[in-house]
């Protein structure tokens, strides 16, 4: 079983039966993929990793016991180049992924407790505002005064 997932929908394929379908990508149609993927008893569930659009469909699966494996973007997309399946729609991508996974038997993806998710979330925020007060503060030396006092007020923002 595969997924692909975007901001609106989860596409979902099976590979060899061909089976696909969509939910939307909220909390009841998460619930009811798991549901109906759960019956299926697969041995793993891939979705690929996009920026935690997979987080929710990845914790509520792996809460309901479902063998989950959360797949490196470029890997797959390596793969797709490599068997010559490059097309971008959803259900190709489904099936891509899905064909990955037969072909490459990848490892379960371990999900962290929530409240270490939260602390790893807290970190990369954090990490990316020190990025971009490095950058002001270049931005800063660099240009002519007109223009630091929209730099400093991005600063202020940023240190808050």
């Amino acid at each position: 079983m595969s997924i692909d997932t975007s901001q609106s929908q989860l596409d979902i394929g099976a590979r060899p039966s061909g089976e696909f379908f969509c939910v939307v990508d909220n909390a009841n149609g998460i619930a009811k993929v798991v549901k109906q993927i759960k019956s299926l008893n697969p041995t793993r569930v891939l979705i690929e990793a996009t920026g935690r659009l997979e987080m929710a469909f990845a914790c509520a699966a792996f809460k309901a016991g479902l063998p989950i494996v959360a797949c490196n973007a470029l890997t797959v997309h390596n793969f797709a180049k490599a068997t010559g399946k490059l097309a971008k729609t959803d259900k190709l991508d489904a099936f891509t992924i899905a064909h990955y996974d037969e072909a490459m038997k990848p490892q379960l993806t371990q999900i962290k407790p929530e409240i270490l998710q939260l602390i790893s979330d807290l970190i990369a925020v954090r990490s990316q505002c020190l990025h971009m007060s490095t950058q002001q503060k270049n931005r800063l030396k660099r240009m002519p005064k007109p223009v630091h006092a929209p730099i400093l007020r991005v600063l202020k923002l940023i240190q808050k």
